[in-house]
C-alpha cells in the first residue's frame, strides 16, 4: 500500500450559500490528490498521455461525515492500495484542521491506450514504482 498527503486551501467560490465547501468541488480536490500522488513516485499524467497512455475514471464513491468551510486547511490523504494491473485504484481521507475526517472517497482509472482505446496493462513504470510498497 502507498500512501501520500497533500494540503488544500479552501477557497470562497468553493463554498455554497452555507458556507460549507460544495459537493461538487470534491472530486476536483480529489484528482489533485491523485496527480500529486502520483507525482511523488516521479510519475506524470503528461508522460503518461505524452506515451499514449489515458486515464479515465471508470468509478467514483464518496462519503460525507463533517462539512469544510471557507479558508480551512484541509489534508487529504491519498492511498494506492493495491498494486494496479488495468485498473488503479484510489482511496482518499479528508481532514480539517483539527484532524477529524470530514468524507472518505474512492475512485478507480483504467489504463487506456490512445490509439485504441482500449483497455491495456499498467505501463512497466508504473508497476516498477509501486512494486516495493505492496
Amino acid at each position: 500500500m502507498f500512501s501520500y498527503e497533500i494540503q488544500i486551501r479552501v477557497r470562497y467560490a468553493e463554498t455554497d450559500r452555507m458556507s460549507y465547501v460544495y459537493y461538487g468541488r470534491y472530486a476536483e480536490y480529489f484528482e489533485v490528490a491523485r496527480v500529486e500522488t502520483l507525482r511523488s513516485l516521479s510519475i506524470t499524467y503528461r508522460e503518461l498521455e505524452d506515451k499514449g497512455i489515458l486515464l479515465p475514471v471508470l468509478d467514483y464513491s464518496v462519503r460525507f461525515f463533517k462539512p469544510a468551510f471557507y479558508d480551512e486547511l484541509l489534508t487529504i490523504k491519498t492511498t494506492i492500495p493495491e498494486l494496479p494491473a488495468a485498473r488503479i485504484k484510489f482511496s482518499y481521507e479528508t481532514f480539517n484542521p483539527s484532524g477529524t475526517k470530514i468524507n472518505k472517497a474512492e475512485t478507480t482509472l483504467v489504463f487506456i491506450h490512445k490509439l485504441t482505446a482500449k483497455p491495456c496493462p499498467a505501463p512497466i513504470e508504473v508497476i516498477s514504482r509501486l512494486k516495493e510498497y505492496f
